[in-house]
């Protein structure tokens, strides 16, 4: 997927690019995150694309973005599979101003309430953010499924293989490796 001013898998660089750290125009370091997003309702791509391009309008900078991939629903069926994929970001928002930010964009898709895991325009999940644990009513970082979902796991891994899970210290490719999910997840093609 080419979208301007990000990196993709495509143009992605290697571990050894990331090694100065991100500072804000204030100077300030950077927190690196990674958020998974999904849409099963209406135009998925679209609606994918345009929450990518609206985190940076609040504070949140995309780095890079997985490939897009159609994943079989899980815990809730029958729906309309997803879309799904990871971005790497960077953020001055401490985790809960992280969440509020998120969830601000998840509306301006159109999101609304319904049934929990049910169909949705977006879904944006925080998976990690640097190696910090946040345990709340509101907010569990690392996201506390993130290491039994392949639709998960999968895009991250292009992003991130070697990133560690900072409660059990293992990686994404370990994860991955040893997940018992069977759910469906396709590389989806994107056109143009």
């Amino acid at each position: 997927m080419r979208m301007p001013g990000y990196l993709t898998m495509d143009t992605m660089p290697t571990d050894s690019d990331h090694t100065a750290p991100l500072a804000s125009p204030t100077g300030h370091k950077l927190k690196q995150v990674y958020l998974s997003l999904g849409s099963n309702l209406g135009n998925r791509v679209a609606n994918t694309r345009k929450a990518i391009e609206d985190l940076d309008r609040v504070g949140i900078k995309v780095r890079r973005v997985s490939s897009f991939y159609k994943t079989e629903p899980v815990d809730f069926n029958p729906q309309a599979w997803f879309l799904n994929c990871v971005v790497e970001a960077a953020t001055g928002l401490m985790p809960l101003q992280l969440l509020k930010a998120v969830k601000s964009v998840e509306r301006a898709v159109g999101r609304r309430p319904g049934v929990s895991k049910g169909p949705r325009a977006i879904d944006i999940d925080i998976l990690l953010y640097e190696n910090v644990v946040v345990r709340s009513s509101a907010l569990t970082i690392p996201h506390p499924r993130m290491s039994e979902r392949r639709f998960v796991l999968i895009p991250l891994r292009e992003l991130a293989p070697g990133a560690r899970h900072p409660v059990n210290s293992r990686t994404v490719t370990d994860m991955l490796h040893d997940s018992r999910d069977l759910s469906q997840v396709v590389r989806f093609k994107l056109e143009g």
